[in-house]
């Protein structure tokens, strides 16, 4: 038996850290868009650095483009594309599920004790 070449290749993109957690971000956001230091302010743990490249690699899987106002001042805001929303709802199980099963109070104790 073969693993699909297509979930493969999708953990790719979400399994990769903070990509999941900025698609979700978006998807929440009005208009499923944001400016980087609001992304930047909601995802503590982030790095300016880190945000900036993770951006840019899902703009480059056509996920997330990059919007310029043209008025003074110049504002930048990131939006999830079509292909970006259908990730996000496809996302929902997982997120439902976790909800179900993931006891974070448990879990963190667990890191903290694996972190000795």
């Amino acid at each position: 038996m073969e693993v699909c070449p297509y979930l493969e290749e999708t953990f790719k993109i979400v399994g990769k850290s903070w990509n999941g957690l900025i698609i979700n971000y978006l998807s929440q956001c009005p208009e499923q868009t944001a400016h980087f230091s609001e992304i930047k302010r909601d995802l503590k743990k982030i790095t300016p650095r880190s945000l900036s490249m993770k951006l840019s690699e899902l703009g480059g899987w056509g996920l997330v483009e990059k919007q310029i106002t043209s008025k003074q001042p110049v504002q930048i805001r990131y939006q999830l594309t079509e292909k970006g929303v259908a990730l996000a709802e496809a996302l929902k199980p997982l997120e439902n599920w976790a909800h179900t099963f993931i006891n974070l109070e448990q879990e963190s104790a667990q890191d903290d004790k694996n972190a000795q």
